[in-house]
């Protein structure tokens, strides 16, 4: 069955969202495959791995990624300020998922379609560091009714990229 895929060559030139998923000290590389395939599945623009998270190419990350790890452009920083003060040079506004107090519920945050945006996800236990969260812009987090408090962060970047990408594809 063909289902009109196109090729990775042919995704580099797509036009892709105005979104920069930045991960920081992400542990398992399961949920770094995880989130690149989800970034490709919505044209991400790019990916800002930071801190301890591994870099492509690695096996463990290809067994989720599929392939997704070549398509979608990637950057390395040691240091997530570092990517931070990158992209905010360049215009992006920086969002932290993260509960912390003052943030917005995703439902509630509106997407401005003329702007760029980065969204920092943080290590699967500590989450995203305070110095970090810091230089955000705002915080965003995801409302939740049951008795945990926090989703696996490739689910949480899916749901996020997700809403950033019904906001602002073109």
């Amino acid at each position: 069955m063909d289902l009109n895929r196109i090729s990775c060559d042919e995704f580099k030139s797509v036009p892709k969202i105005p979104l920069v998923v930045i991960l920081d000290d992400i542990r398992s590389l399961n949920n770094i495959g995880s989130i690149f395939r989800t970034a490709d599945a919505f044209v991400v623009e790019s990916i800002y791995l930071c801190g301890i998270t591994a870099c492509p190419p690695s096996i463990e990350i290809h067994k989720t990624a599929l392939g997704a790890e070549e398509s979608v452009e990637w950057k390395y920083y040691e240091n997530v300020c570092d990517a931070i003060n990158d992209l905010r040079c360049k215009g992006y506004k920086i969002c932290a998922v993260e509960q912390v107090e003052g943030s917005i519920s995703l439902p509630q945050f509106i997407i401005n379609n003329c702007e760029k945006y980065a969204v920092i996800l943080g290590n699967e236990v500590k989450g995203v560091k305070q110095e970090a969260v810091d230089m955000c812009d705002c915080c965003i987090e995801l409302p939740q009714c049951g008795t945990k408090h926090s989703l696996n962060v490739s689910i949480t970047a899916g749901i996020v990229m997700w809403d950033f990408f019904k906001a602002l594809y073109r």
